[in-house]
């Protein structure tokens, strides 16, 4: 795929949304922190669910401290490894107290020393909660960027590389957003709707679904001659 297509994908994606949010509901980074590790796994919808009353109780590292296991995993429960998850979050909480003054760090290497926070994470953190251009590649990312032909790879690492070689400086900062929210409700894993895709047209994906007439959307109907 070259520049100008790449430019192009983009350019659609921020104008149909110019000002894309994380699904996740936080209010500091504390908390955007604390709903990522819970999300590993686990929907936006669910960790919502879980959050929105935790939140309310406990929204700084001394007071998930004084919740303690038990009463952390009260709150979380419904959320798979929730167990695991309470753990790594009150041992995080610990070292967010003991070397950074209760504050998120800003840098990945001080955020991947934290437990339950990968590479991942990290880059959701330093991009959602500090503006960072970082792009964070999840299932979804990693599939749009291979099916599309935008910066295809053979694992994660290898797609956020090309991304953010790729991805042109003006679209950078959000288009872990655009793309994320393309593959969860359009480019999906099963049945991708191509149809109703604004970048088909542009897309290098081989085996495009089509619509009810069994056209795809990057097929322009053809006029019949007359005469």
């Amino acid at each position: 795929m070259n520049a100008a297509r790449r430019h192009e994908i983009f350019s659609r994606l921020r104008a149909a949304n110019p000002a894309p949010r994380s699904e996740l509901a936080f209010g500091s980074p504390f908390e955007l922190l604390v709903a990522v590790v819970l999300s590993a796994q686990a929907t936006d919808k669910s960790v919502n669910r879980a959050t929105e009353k935790l939140f309310r109780r406990a929204n700084t590292p001394r007071m998930f401290q004084q919740l303690g296991q038990n009463g952390l995993e009260r709150y979380i429960m419904s959320i798979g490894l929730y167990r695991a998850k309470a753990r790594n979050i009150l041992a995080t909480c610990k070292l967010l107290l003991e070397k950074h003054g209760g504050e998120v760090p800003r840098t990945r290497e001080e955020l991947e020393q934290l437990p339950g926070v990968g590479r991942k994470t990290a880059n959701v953190i330093l991009n959602v909660a500090f503006g960072q251009p970082t792009i964070a590649v999840d299932t979804h990312i990693f599939r749009v960027a291979n099916r599309t032909g935008i910066a295809p790879g053979k694992n994660v690492l290898q797609v956020e590389q090309r991304l953010l070689k790729f991805v042109p400086e003006e679209f950078r900062r959000d288009a872990h957003h655009w793309l994320i929210l393309h593959g969860r409700y359009v480019c999906k894993a099963r049945k991708p709707e191509c149809p109703r895709c604004l970048i088909a047209d542009l897309c290098e994906y081989p085996r495009k679904s089509k619509d009810e007439g069994g056209r795809r959307k990057d097929e322009m109907p053809r006029s019949r001659s007359r005469g």
